[in-house]
């Protein structure tokens, strides 16, 4: 009914406006918001409260739980610190060869590893690095997120949404690759020159405090712990490219890494320590916002979505504009899964519709869902992950912070794949 779909909205509407003001922490924001979405649902008689629950994404609470843990037992080898220290001298302290390096690899990395496990590496490397110059790690932490979110795009692996596309279409591997890979390069490098323009005073920042810093010293590592985490953490990665072909989820692989290493390294780093680099509060986040987005889902908000997108009854270029902007704009504010799933029965049918043959559509709702998730602080899981350790070493990565510099991402890189489609399909 459409008045269960206004309070759909509104509690979405809701949710963004405590993230925007920052009345409370996200998490809080997110626990409120989840404590209404099931009163609403009490309310209105729907009797769905487990569906609700089922609803939280436990392969993605468990693949972070397990990931935070094997990246706090690799920490204690100075393994990241020894990387840092590397990457400035072979950059010679070049701030914007440093995070072209850092953010190409990390997207290019994303297209077969998941997004959330690519930047929780990531991110010690980049707070070493910027403790040791001591500036702003900010800019770089954002890059690498920017960078993960569009080079997953490029493959069936790379984000959930096309694993979803993939598996309705029968579209493989080389379908997407061959299809996205082109304007996912472009967009990588169209960003990076984007974010050396957005963050040039920092960049002068950095020369500035490299002339006045005392010359960065070599790092001993602690070598029987570290070849411990380099072992478990390249079974981790083999197995991550596995999943596609046995069939297993994401959480697996981080499970079966972070066991190896918790009993191989339990005399150097102890239970109590690997699990301090948990963080928490990142992972109730998650818990809330899966409940949010479940119950506006039930309320019928997805489904208006897309019918309404249907009824428009535009021709295949204006309804590849529609699909694709409108799965970025909602994808920067809501889970990208549920929309995506709602949208693959509705594309289909506008394919009958139009007579469209090619997968054109298929390939907006894939670039807009997936770039989308660089609008906002909560449009991607990298994201959230990402802010949370930026917060726990003391840099905050709030919701209008990012928001200044992650609007032009999604607006540059869709864009851009917008006129792709037009161009060539």
């Amino acid at each position: 009914m459409i008045h269960h779909v206004l309070v759909g909205f509104a509690l979405l509407f809701f949710l963004y406006f405590l993230l925007v003001k920052e009345y409370f922490h996200r998490t809080v924001a997110a626990g409120l918001t989840a404590s209404l979405t099931l009163l609403a649902l009490i309310l209105m008689g729907r009797g769905y409260f487990r569906e609700v629950i089922e609803g939280i994404d436990v392969d993605t609470i468990v693949l972070l739980m397990s990931m935070m843990t094997m990246v706090t037992i690799m920490a204690h080898s100075h393994l990241f610190t020894y990387l840092a220290v590397k990457l400035i001298k072979k950059t010679h302290g070049d701030p914007f060869l440093l995070m072209a390096i850092l953010s190409l690899s990390t997207g290019a990395v994303s297209a077969f590893v998941d997004n959330v496990t690519t930047v929780v590496l990531m991110t010690p490397i980049i707070l070493d690095i910027t403790r040791k110059l001591r500036v702003d790690p900010r800019p770089l932490l954002l890059s690498i997120v920017f960078e993960s979110n569009i080079g997953g795009t490029a493959t069936l692996i790379g984000d959930p949404p096309n694993i979803l596309i993939g598996s309705a279409t029968g579209l493989g591997f080389n379908d997407f690759l061959f299809n996205l890979g082109p304007i996912v390069a472009v967009d990588m490098f169209a960003t990076i020159l984007l974010l050396k323009y957005m963050f040039h005073g920092w960049f002068e920042e950095w020369k500035y405090r490299l002339k006045h810093t005392i010359a960065v010293e070599e790092i001993k590592v602690h070598r029987p712990l570290m070849i411990k985490s380099i072992i478990a953490f390249s079974i981790t990665i083999v197995l991550f490219l596995l999943e596609d072909v046995i069939g297993y989820p994401p959480a697996i692989p981080a499970m079966i890494g972070a066991g190896i290493l918790l009993a191989t390294a339990s005399r150097e780093v102890t239970i109590y320590k690997a699990l301090e680099g948990v963080e928490w509060t990142t992972l109730v986040f998650f818990v809330f916002m899966f409940v949010v987005i479940r119950g506006i889902e039930i309320m019928g908000v997805m489904d208006f979505i897309a019918t309404s997108m249907a009824s428009l009854g535009f021709g295949k270029e204006l309804m590849i504009i529609v699909i694709i902007w409108i799965s970025a704009i909602l994808s920067a504010f809501v889970d990208n899964i549920p929309f995506v799933m709602s949208m693959i029965p509705v594309i289909k049918d506008l394919n009958r519709f139009l007579g469209i043959t090619s997968p054109v559509l298929f390939w907006a709702l894939s670039l807009g869902g997936c770039l989308g998730g660089n609008g906002t602080l909560v449009g991607a899981s990298a994201n959230v992950v990402v802010a949370s350790i930026a917060e726990k070493h003391g840099y905050s990565i709030r919701f209008n912070y990012y928001l200044k510099y992650g609007l032009p991402v999604m607006l540059l890189t869709v864009g851009l794949a917008n006129m792709y489609l037009l161009l060539f399909y």
